[in-house]
């Protein structure tokens, strides 16, 4: 029995999904008469009380689309340092928006109001204009974890008072709506821009939503076709996102149980060094000797459990819909065995 955890990009369309892909009425989508997407992004906008959204093919390419239309070249971007949009995108805010990052150290991937309002630069023609400040919520390098909603509100009392824009990389964003109880509407009302994934926990097998304004919206899809993300008859792929979205959100409960479970075994054993809080599906933990990370990913490789050495000290394990209750007890059986 295979367990892949190295990603919840791992997951696979479930057959109700594919029955849903199969039947879905498509058309195309640039000339905005694919019912599938059309339905897909409305949806979307409605679910965060928004006017508009636009499906793209990637979270890398929703999000980069997001901050190029809030940004002018020479501007500055303010985000954590692990944040996925500088680490993780390709360095896409200096190429594609031609924007630099002011990178801030936060706390699991999390900052804080202050240290926002002390990374603006003053208007002086000798700084770069900040225009931006990003969050994301679930942080991926912070373990998974969730932001504080009044930090959030703060945060963005700052942006106002400086005439910024907040973006929010929703990547594994339902994963904190069902962790915490938040609602997605509440998540429209406070960010400018919110990118959300579908081919994460939710089980699609490829796709993102940039959602915000109507007339945010039109200047993003203007720059996706620059992207060359304009898509024909991307309906059979909006399809999955339309299940997803109407079946896959609650049940990332039993994603966060299962993480929980795995961090809990983890726990247990001498060779794990500090591990970040598990609030969602993601664990991420120190490898303490005899073993190294690299010995740790190689040892579970043997038995068919598939993790990740993200750095020279800390391993990742990622659930989601494709982890059974049966891969949850194997894996911790074999951690046990170590």
């Amino acid at each position: 029995m295979r367990v892949e955890l190295r990603s919840d990009t791992f997951t696979r369309p479930t057959p109700a999904m594919k029955d849903a892909m199969w039947h879905a009425p498509v058309g195309d989508d640039v000339f905005r008469e694919d019912p599938s997407v059309n339905l897909l992004e409305e949806m979307a906008a409605a679910l965060f009380g928004r006017e508009a959204a636009i499906y793209s093919p990637s979270g890398t390419m929703s999000n980069q689309i997001g901050i190029k239309v809030h940004t002018r070249p020479g501007d500055e971007v303010i985000c954590e340092q692990q944040a996925h949009v500088y680490i993780y995108e390709g360095g896409g805010i200096a190429f594609n928006s031609g924007s630099q990052v002011r990178a801030l150290t936060g706390d699991r991937g999390r900052i804080t109001a202050h240290q926002v309002a002390a990374a603006i630069n003053p208007d002086d023609v000798h700084k770069a204009r900040t225009s931006l400040v990003c969050l994301e919520n679930t942080s991926n390098r912070g373990g998974g974890s969730c932001y504080d909603w009044d930090e959030m509100m703060a945060i963005r009392k700052v942006c106002e008072e400086n005439q910024l824009r907040l973006h929010l990389d929703g990547a594994r964003l339902f994963n904190a709506l069902v962790a915490t109880g938040q609602e997605a509407r509440q998540y429209g009302r406070l960010f400018h821009s919110i990118s959300i994934c579908l081919n994460k926990g939710l089980g699609c097998p490829m796709g993102s939503l940039l959602i915000g304004d109507s007339d945010y919206i039109r200047q993003a899809r203007r720059i996706r076709k620059v992207f060359g993300g304009g898509m024909r008859q991307a309906g059979y792929m909006a399809a999955a996102g339309i299940y997803a979205l109407e079946h896959n959100i609650e049940r990332l409960a039993t994603d966060h149980a299962h993480a929980k479970a795995i961090g809990a075994a983890l726990s247990r054993k001498p060779f794990t060094g500090r591990m970040l809080p598990v609030e969602t599906n993601i664990v991420i933990f120190e490898v303490l000797p005899p073993y190294t990370p690299v010995d740790f990913v190689e040892k579970m490789k043997a038995s068919e459990i598939f993790c990740t050495a993200i750095s020279a000290t800390q391993v990742r394990m990622v659930t989601h819909l494709d982890v059974t209750d049966n891969m949850v007890d194997k894996t911790i059986a074999c951690i046990a065995a170590l």
